[in-house]
């Protein structure tokens, strides 16, 4: 295909390969990604990396994807975001998060409203849960909606677990949905707060449930020392909601009160016992308080990304020391928007304020 050089993105290499194509699709520019794992066994794209592209297709409306014949290179053309209803399966290479985290970013901005229905595993180890997408991911999309976009006449953000999946067979189901914006709001969030409560959901699926009050147990052994405000749920499935594989996970999350949200999670795995589970999700999130942050470090890229396509005014967050994802979203937005942060250490800390321009980026729905 011919393509305006100037126009066109460059990347190598298979990290961060969901960030650079939703970058390429809401930037409007042709992407080329070479040098994908061009020295392993089986050289190329992963399953699940093609089934990514597969789902970019079916959201939006005259996408072209060109692979090569090894599969280390991909050239995408993006179309426009148009939404509809969605139905796609993930296949067990990967959770359903490691799709939806990033389809959230470009869910608000569609022609129509995008209704999307993702099947495969809830859980998945090393991807981000379906429970923290939704009491973590969402609340920190919802800083940037405008207003009239959370009313009584606008559909509400939803995201609803229908069936949870375990590894290795999956058989989970996650719906969701988002209102759409004509633009974002800058975001000024830079008093972390204080925790003042803790919340959770021990799930267990095709196992014995006495498996969500032994994770509970655990996680409480160490919370209840350090916050009295502490409630966690039991979350038991059973039948044909309960996926095809047997399993059990914790999702925790703390607010502050200035509404900073921290989340932490833990999957069960082969040997690890529900009290493993337990501690290690209790013990994770205390680790994500300490570094303190208005954002939840597994969602700086999110929230700088936002940043970056809000309106042409500056937009201002505290977070805790940049994770190195967080770093290279700094630079691929760059590259891809031409959007530069500020960034300023904060006091003593190992806080970071940072700082930018939006670029004024707008979706489809019409202002009134």
């Amino acid at each position: 295909m011919s393509v305006d050089s100037s126009r066109l993105l460059r990347f190598s290499g298979h990290a961060y390969f969901r960030q650079r194509l939703i970058l390429a699709t809401l930037s409007g520019r042709p992407v080329r990604i070479d040098q994908i794992r061009p020295d392993d066994e089986e050289p190329g794209l992963r399953d699940f990396e093609a089934s990514f592209l597969r789902l970019l297709e079916k959201v939006t409306n005259g996408s072209a994807v060109e692979i090569n014949y090894t599969g280390t290179s991909v050239y995408y053309q993006p179309g426009i975001v148009f939404g509809g209803t969605v139905t796609h399966d993930c296949g067990l290479k990967r959770g359903i998060g490691y799709f939806l985290e990033w389809m959230v970013l470009l869910a608000p901005f569609a022609k129509q409203e995008m209704a999307l229905t993702l099947r495969g595993i809830t859980s998945g180890q090393g991807d981000m849960g379906a429970d923290t997408i939704r009491t973590v991911t969402l609340p920190h999309l919802a800083l940037f909606l405008p207003l009239d976009t959370v009313s009584m006449l606008a559909s509400a953000m939803e995201m609803r677990i229908v069936k949870r999946g375990a590894a290795p067979l999956g058989g989970g189901e996650v719906f969701f949905r988002a209102p759409l914006v004509a633009t974002l709001r800058p975001l000024n969030f830079v008093e972390p707060g204080r925790i003042r409560k803790i919340r959770g959901i021990a799930s267990a699926v095709r196992v014995n449930p006495q498996m969500s009050n032994r994770m509970i147990d655990a996680a409480r052994s160490v919370l209840n020392r350090y916050i009295p405000d502490l409630y966690l749920f039991s979350d038991v499935y059973r039948g044909d909601e309960s996926g095809k594989s047997p399993g059990f996970a914790m999702s925790l999350v703390a607010t502050s009160t200035t509404g900073a949200l921290h989340a932490s999670e833990a999957t069960s795995t082969p040997g690890k016992t529900p009290e493993d589970v337990g501690l290690e999700a209790a013990r994770m999130l205390l680790q994500g308080i300490e570094g303190s942050g208005c954002v939840d470090a597994s969602h700086q890229p999110m929230v700088l990304l936002l940043m970056a396509l809000g309106p042409e005014d500056v937009a201002k967050c505290r977070m805790s020391a940049l994770t190195p994802a967080a770093i290279q979203c700094l630079r691929d937005i760059r590259d891809t928007l031409g959007v530069v942060f500020k960034l300023r250490r904060v006091d003593e800390s190992d806080n970071v304020l940072v700082s930018c321009v939006g670029v004024g980026f707008r979706g489809y729905r019409k202002v009134n």
